[in-house]
């Protein structure tokens, strides 16, 4: 029983590249998450506390509107920039490189 291992490595090379890749995107996407969360937290924490101070004066109600229409547009299915789902570009880059990607993602999203 002889194994071609041209054909091994033609297959498994998108599900490497893929899991690297994924790995290091959800890596540094936490990084970024935690480093843009902790700026936004300080922030609201300093308005609150100028808030009750009395130093400046907070509309709540229009804050809230205002977050509310944001989370509106952030719920696309599309891709933004783009006219493809991501049903479409998961065809058209392949199951294993998608999955690979998607493993990776996980993976790295939970170490970082």
């Amino acid at each position: 029983m002889s194994m071609d291992f041209g054909s091994l490595a033609s297959s498994a090379t998108p599900i490497a590249v893929g899991g690297i890749a994924g790995f290091l995107v959800g890596f540094a996407i936490k990084k970024v998450i935690k480093i843009v969360l902790i700026i936004a937290g300080l922030m609201i924490v300093a308005i609150v506390a100028l808030g009750y101070q009395q130093y400046v004066s907070v509309d709540w109600n229009m804050v809230q509107e205002a977050g509310s229409g944001l989370m509106g547009n952030v719920s696309n299915t599309n891709i933004p920039g783009t006219e493809q789902s991501i049903s479409s570009v998961m065809a058209a880059f392949g199951i294993p490189l998608v999955g690979s990607l998607a493993a990776g993602f996980i993976l790295g999203f939970i170490k970082g």
